[in-house]
């Protein structure tokens, strides 16, 4: 059994696939921005799952030090973590800035969730074979990583483009990380969860869509199934790899994002 941090897994698509992962015995790491939140979804996980193997941690992923305190009390408290699944993330209709003084998108969608990856590498590849699964969006095809405005100011700013773009800087990442790490150590993948009927859709979208269990399938199928024990890079919707939109592919796109994120952590 493996022991596994859902990020932002308190309501939605992450908590459902808390509840998945531990219906069949695998440890699960609770995150929420505080921990009462986290707390409550303990205590629904395990009136569904009376055995559950539940822990919870809590960290406000729009404050970058919160996030470096999280790779230290992970780090700390659960050595065996074997799976990362990078779920947190937000849509913000209206400009707002991170308590860093980052737009709010950029900061929790993408940033947070490089220093938490970067953070816990050491402990993923000791406990290796390790997976981190990095859930994106099909709004990534719509983003464009402009250098010359690569963080929105409130003048321009577009909630949608912003998310796009947060979503399409996550598999640049998780396409840059899986070309820099050992197969047999850790495995890094994205996904694109399906269009799920979630506070963030309604909120964000005004609109519905696929239930809970839908959105968690493929983040489960990717922390757990053999078949893709060995497969990194990849982007996947309904456990199945599809093409991404061709910057993520752009190697050189890569390296200059990866030199813009390192400014700005």
């Amino acid at each position: 059994m493996k022991t596994i941090l859902v990020t932002g897994s308190t309501d939605g698509i992450g908590k459902q696939t808390a509840l998945e992962l531990a219906q069949v015995g695998h440890k699960v790491i609770i995150h929420g921005r505080n921990l009462k939140k986290c707390e409550q979804t303990v205590i629904d996980i395990r009136s569904e799952v009376a055995d559950a193997n539940l822990d919870c941690v809590a960290a406000d992923f729009s404050a970058l030090n919160q996030v470096r305190d999280l790779v230290q009390e992970v780090t700390r408290r659960f050595p065996e973590l074997n799976v990362l699944i990078n779920n947190a993330g937000v849509f913000s209709p209206t400009y707002q800035l991170s308590q860093d003084g980052i737009e709010l998108t950029w900061a929790v969608n993408y940033l947070a969730l490089v220093v938490l990856t970067e953070g816990l590498l050491p402990l993923l590849k000791k406990n290796a074979p390790a997976r981190i699964i990095n859930v994106s969006s099909v709004a990534h095809q719509r983003g464009r990583l402009d250098f010359q405005n690569l963080v929105m100011g409130e003048e321009n700013y577009h909630g949608y483009r912003a998310y796009g773009n947060s979503k399409l800087a996550v598999i640049c990442y998780t396409n840059l990380l899986a070309n820099q790490l050992n197969v047999d150590e850790v495995t890094v993948n994205s996904l694109h969860p399906g269009v799920i009927t979630t506070k963030m859709l309604k909120t964000g979208f005004n609109m519905t869509g696929d239930n809970l269990s839908v959105g968690a399938e493929t983040p489960v199928y990717l922390a757990t199934s053999p078949t893709v024990e060995r497969v990194t890079g990849a982007y996947f919707d309904t456990k199945q790899i599809v093409t991404s939109s061709k910057y993520t592919h752009d190697v050189d796109l890569q390296a200059r994002l990866w030199q813009e994120t390192l400014k700005m952590i």
